[in-house]
C-alpha cells in the first residue's frame, strides 16, 4: 500500500513542480511599466490643522487661484463665486455631491484646463460648489478643490519638510526608505484601516482625507455602536465647518491612534452626527485627517492602489488640546465672531457673536491664521480688543485644554 500511494503522489508532485516551472518562466517575461519620470514640482502653504493650498490657474485666465489639496474630494471643483467673478457659465447636471453638515446639486464647467507650476492637466469636469464658508474660514480666497481628477492621473508625493509637492508620470516607483507602505481600499477616495484604542480597540475603515483640518473623527453611530469613547470621559461642544455650513460637534481625545505600525497617543478628536451619512456608516466609521498625516512625507500612488508615508520632522510634533469655543471668520476685510458656545472660555470672557477682532495680544495684523495660532496656547489669558458696535471692549479669555 505505501508503495502505491507513492506512485499515485508522484505525478502530482511533477505536476506541481511543472506548474511552479511554468509561473517562473511567465514571472520572467512579465511586462514591468518603465520609470516613473518627475515631470514638476511646487510648493505649498500649509493652514489651520494641516491643510493645503496651493496655486494654480485655470484655462486661459491670468490670475492664479487657490486650491486645496484634498485626497477626501471625489473630483475638481471651483467656488461658484470665483466663476461669477471669471464670467464662467456652468451647465446644470442631475449629480448630488455630499459633506459634512450638507447635500446639494451641482452644476457642471465642462472639459476645462487647469494650470500648475510645469504642468498642464486638460480634460477636467469641475463641479461648482459655494466655499464662502472655507474661505471665511481660512482668511484667504478659496478658490476650488483638487482631489480624485488629479490624484487618479499621476503619482504625487508631497513633502511637508520643504513644503512641497511632487508629481510624477504613472509607473515603477521606488518609495524612499525608512517608511511604510499602505494598501488601502480605493473606492474613489482612499480608505485606510486605522485601529483606535480607548477602553476598547477597535480596528475600523477611514477616510484618508488631506482636506480634513483634524486629527480624526468619527460619526456618533460609530462611537455609540462601539462603545468607543463612551467612558466616561468629557467632551466639549464645538463647531466645524463643511460643505452645507456648519455642523455641532463633540471634542475630546482618543487614547491611542495606530495607522501601520505608528502609534499615536492622547489624539484630539471629534465627533459628530452623521445625518447625512457622509462616513457610510456601518462601511466606514469616520475619516483620519490631516493634523495626523502631515507628520508624514506621503506619496500617492492611485494606479497601484498603493500610499506611501515616511515621517517627517513634523512626526513628534505636539496635538493642538487647546478649547475656546470661539470660531472667528474673515468676512468683508475684518474678523468677526462667528460661534461662542455655551459654557465655552469664549463665553465666560464675554465674547458674543457678531463681535469685530481688532487685536489678540497687542497684535493689530488682521491676520486670522496669526489669531488662530495665539488662541492654541493651552493655560494662557489671551487679551482680545473687539468692537461691539460703536464700543471698544478689552477682554481676556483663558485658553483651556481639552487633555
Amino acid at each position: 500500500m505505501l508503495s502505491l500511494k507513492r506512485r499515485l503522489l508522484f505525478p502530482v508532485i511533477l505536476t506541481c513542480t511543472a506548474l511552479l516551472f511554468q509561473v517562473s518562466l511567465r514571472a520572467q517575461e512579465e511586462f514591468i511599466p518603465p520609470p516613473a519620470r518627475l515631470i514638476t514640482s511646487f510648493s505649498f502653504n500649509l493652514l489651520t490643522g494641516g491643510v493645503i493650498v496651493l496655486k494654480g490657474r485655470l484655462g486661459d485666465f491670468p490670475d492664479s487661484l487657490n486650491f486645496i489639496l484634498d485626497t477626501g474630494s471625489g473630483g475638481i471643483s471651483l467656488d461658484s463665486a470665483t466663476c461669477v467673478k471669471l464670467k464662467l457659465q456652468p451647465q446644470p447636471s442631475d449629480k448630488t455631491i455630499l459633506g459634512i453638515a450638507g447635500m446639494r446639486q451641482v452644476k457642471f464647467l465642462y472639459n476645462q484646463t487647469l494650470h500648475l507650476p510645469g504642468l498642464t492637466v486638460d480634460s477636467l469636469d469641475f463641479h461648482v460648489n459655494d466655499y464662502d464658508i472655507l474661505s471665511s474660514v481660512y482668511g484667504d480666497k478659496m478658490d476650488g478643490i483638487i482631489g480624485y481628477s488629479f490624484f487618479s492621473r499621476y503619482i504625487v508625493s508631497i513633502d511637508y519638510d520643504s513644503s512641497k509637492v511632487y508629481v510624477y508620470t504613472k509607473g515603477s516607483f521606488k518609495y524612499p526608505r525608512g517608511g511604510h507602505l499602505l494598501r488601502p481600499i480605493f473606492a474613489g477616495l482612499p480608505i485606510q484601516s486605522v485601529r483606535a484604542v480607548d477602553g476598547k480597540n477597535i480596528l475600523s475603515r477611514f477616510y484618508f482625507d488631506t482636506g480634513a483640518g483634524l486629527c480624526i473623527l468619527f460619526s456618533s453611530d460609530f462611537a455609540h455602536d462601539s462603545s468607543l469613547l463612551l467612558s466616561g470621559k468629557k467632551t466639549f461642544k464645538t463647531q466645524a465647518e463643511g460643505l452645507g455650513g456648519k455642523a455641532n460637534m463633540e471634542l475630546t481625545t482618543v487614547k491611542e491612534i495606530r495607522l501601520g505600525p505608528y502609534r499615536f497617543k492622547k489624539v484630539p478628536a471629534y465627533i459628530f452626527e452623521d445625518e447625512y451619512n457622509v462616513t457610510s456608516y456601518p462601511n466606514l466609521a469616520g475619516l483620519l485627517g490631516n493634523d495626523i498625516l502631515r507628520r508624514f512625507n506621503v506619496v500617492l500612488n492611485y494606479d497601484r492602489r498603493e500610499i506611501h508615508l515616511t515621517p517627517n520632522s513634523h512626526y513628534r510634533d505636539l496635538f493642538d488640546y487647546s478649547y475656546t469655543g470661539l470660531g472667528i471668520y474673515w468676512v468683508d476685510g475684518e474678523i468677526v465672531v462667528g460661534d461662542v458656545m455655551k459654557d465655552s472660555p469664549a463665553e465666560r470672557a464675554g465674547l458674543k457673536v457678531d463681535d469685530v477682532v481688532i487685536a489678540v495680544n497687542n497684535n493689530f495684523s488682521k491676520k486670522i491664521q496669526t489669531y488662530k495660532g495665539m488662541l492654541q496656547n493651552t493655560g494662557e489669558k489671551v487679551k482680545m480688543l473687539v468692537r461691539r458696535g460703536n464700543d471698544l471692549e478689552l477682554l481676556t479669555l483663558r485658553v483651556k485644554s481639552i487633555l
